[in-house]
């Protein structure tokens, strides 16, 4: 460890885009387009033989809605376009996939969308995801409005304001709460231990989102991480860098209630503990033989002398999945908490027309063993949940038994 500024200065790269919006690790890449509905027409029936469908119910039902449908909703004077229906068909065929990533926008969505990733984000500070079919609270961020409003990793998201979640992809349930700075969203919530559902009213602010801090407890350095954005790398260097000059050599990494962000920021931070080649991560593609193996790049600046564990709970998900897991199966660090959230699936954002976009899930990551993360999550060596009554003390129990087996 002794080289490890000089290591620091030479090797580090600063990796990634930032992003104000916390997302789980998304590639963006450019796609195909398609043409109006006339041209989908004939492209559908040029292709029916080779993807084996039966289109008929299709055009019947597109039929008998041109030739019966009368509106009852009596405030609107909008007649719902051609066009429109073929938008509405296409969100019906990505929600038939039962998979809550793959979402398709149409022309105003997918703008509200580009505008998210562009960093234009206010909102409650929070990262949801699907979990059993039901919208769920990955993490609230530390010292958002959610976070202070007592939103807990785990807690499930009924209804927005009067909308019943049911059937909601992540994506539509995001752009119902966020909104404009000083605007409210009521959440009906249900919590493990509570026995009826209670609603939490929010006031949407610009998120700041915290990106790292550092402790000392006794002999014990303490990371605790809280997302993995573009800066992420460099501030990890540089709490590596205090931990080194402590003299220490016992650390937590906590991960708990880390949405994940950029898979490049998850694989520069393993790379400061494994040797040059050894797996990080791999992402399993539908086609075999698009498979990615990330190694580490070999930073490697530690010796055995080193003592981690690894805080993660059901707040951890994506790139925080990939981190722990692979300083675990790499035999660095023991991980302890509670299971981990489990979103081990990569998207991609495909553009269907100028103003229209599908993100839709192409790949899964996989441990370095072989485990796919989206199959239940990371399960930690030692099993410890949150007393939320003594957390509540200041008693973090999670913490404590982290630190009770760095002592041994």
């Amino acid at each position: 460890m002794k080289n490890f500024l000089t290591q620091l200065r030479s090797k580090y790269v600063v990796v990634g885009i930032l992003v104000v919006i916390v997302v789980f690790t998304i590639g963006f890449y450019s796609g195909k387009t398609v043409s109006d509905s006339n041209r989908l027409s004939d492209e559908v029936s040029n292709m029916n033989g080779s993807v084996k469908a039966d289109f008929a119910p299709f055009w019947k039902a597109w039929q008998v809605l041109d030739e019966k449908y009368v509106s009852t909703n009596s405030t609107s004077t909008e007649k719902v376009s051609n066009q429109d229906r073929v938008w509405g068909a296409i969100e019906g065929m990505t929600k038939s996939l039962g998979d809550p990533y793959t979402t398709f926008f149409p022309p105003v969505q997918a703008k509200s969308f580009a505008d998210e990733i562009a960093g234009n984000f206010e909102g409650v500070g929070m990262e949801i995801g699907i979990r059993d079919s039901i919208l769920t609270v990955v993490a609230p961020l530390k010292g958002t409005p959610a976070y202070r409003a007592g939103i807990k990793t785990g807690d499930k998201i009924l209804k927005i304001n009067s909308t019943i979640t049911n059937g909601l992809s992540t994506d539509e349930a995001i752009k119902m709460i966020r909104g404009k700075k000083g605007t409210e969203v009521t959440l009906l919530l249900a919590r493990e231990g509570v026995k009826d559902p209670f609603e939490v009213k929010v006031v949407r602010d610009v998120i700041d989102i915290p990106t790292i801090d550092t402790e000392i407890k006794g002999d014990v350095f303490v990371i605790r991480l809280y997302n993995f954005s573009a800066i992420s790398p460099n501030l990890f260097r540089d709490a590596l860098r205090k931990f080194i000059e402590s003299g220490k050599y016992k650390m937590v990494l906590d991960l708990r209630g880390n949405p994940g962000g950029y898979l490049d920021a998850a694989i520069d931070m393993a790379s400061w503990f494994l040797p040059a080649g050894k797996v990080v991560v791999k992402e399993d593609f539908r086609n075999a033989q698009d498979a990615q193996v990330y190694r580490s790049k070999g930073y490697n600046i530690f010796n055995d002398k080193l003592k981690l564990v690894v805080l993660i709970d059901g707040g951890s998900a994506s790139a925080s999945e990939i981190l722990a897991g692979a300083l675990h199966e790499n035999g660095v660090g023991t991980l302890v908490g509670t299971q981990s959230f489990g979103k081990g699936s990569v998207q991609e954002l495909v553009n269907i027309t100028p103003d229209t976009s599908l993100k839709v899930t192409i790949a899964k990551w996989l441990t370095p063993n072989g485990i796919s993360i989206s199959h239940g999550g990371l399960t930690p060596d030692v099993v410890v949940k949150l007393d939320d009554k003594e957390f509540a003390k200041g008693n973090d129990t999670q913490m404590n038994k982290a630190l009770e087996l760095l002592k041994d």
